[in-house]
């Protein structure tokens, strides 16, 4: 199988971040129909895997920001989400940490915002996540059941990570799947490591971007994307050197009239 070309770039500009993740619990079902509110058509989660393989969503290593972990388990028990079997992790509560309102959000299986998007016709950008030690199997396990879940779509998920063996993982198991490096700096050899991935995009904290980075990306015929965005005026002058796309948190900022 070969990696995925396109003709044209297929994904909105404007992606949400952890759904919606400011204005709803990120990373949960109420988050993604936020967003979706807002006017969104493509969604970025962060995807890991539960002690018994079962890719579900959530940013951290550890359950204690975003769930009510600590009570229901205990303190005495790990808070590493990818160190407790699916049937714990999805009786937790994943809602009340972020307002009154989310009371009993569960984390959601990667499975079930894959439907989601789907029946909707939404985009998705999943981050690779993996508990620490676990990159190269989450990486395997992730493309594998995003292959499946869109297979036969006319647009596939865009798969990122920051974590190289994650990435490379994906492209061993799916390599038609489009994929992204997302970068918190330019380290040496950046730009190498994207095109032995064989990546569709780079996707840096948008302080990176400059002339000169967005010219060796370009010159590669990479995507150039940036997060997280919540404000109008880098987003301008970033799109003004010829960025492809922005993920943010202020989905109330960039109007749905801009998608």
């Amino acid at each position: 199988m070969k990696p995925v070309t396109f003709d044209h770039w297929p994904y909105p500009r404007f992606i949400a971040h952890r759904g919606a993740g400011k204005f709803a619990p990120e990373n949960t079902l109420a988050a993604f129909r936020t967003g979706a509110g807002y006017g969104y058509r493509m969604f970025e989660c962060d995807v890991k895997l539960s002690a018994d393989g079962i890719p579900f969503l959530l940013h951290d290593a550890t359950l204690e920001r975003t769930t009510n972990a600590l009570d229901a388990l205990g303190h005495g028990l790990s808070q590493v989400g990818g160190e407790h079997p699916w049937g714990t992790l999805s009786l937790l509560d994943a809602g009340s940490w972020h307002s009154r309102r989310f009371a009993g959000e569960s984390l959601p299986t990667f499975e079930a915002i894959a439907r989601f998007c789907l029946k909707n016709h939404y985009f998705l950008n999943i981050e690779i996540k993996a508990t620490p030690g676990d990159e190269h199997h989450t990486g395997e396990v992730v493309a594998r059941h995003a292959a499946r879940l869109w297979h036969g779509t006319l647009v596939p998920p865009l798969l990122s990570s920051f974590d190289v063996a994650s990435l490379e993982a994906a492209q061993q198991a799916q390599p038609e799947l489009p994929r992204g490096l997302l970068l918190d700096d330019l380290w040496t050899g950046w730009l190498e490591t994207a095109l032995r991935l064989e990546c569709v995009a780079v996707i840096c904290n948008q302080n990176l971007w400059n002339d000169s980075s967005m010219r060796q990306a370009k010159s590669a015929d990479l995507r150039t994307l940036s997060y997280t965005m919540n404000e109008t005026a880098s987003a301008h002058k970033l799109f003004g050197m010829g960025l492809d796309g922005i993920i943010t948190d202020r989905v109330d900022l960039f109007s749905p009239a801009s998608l």
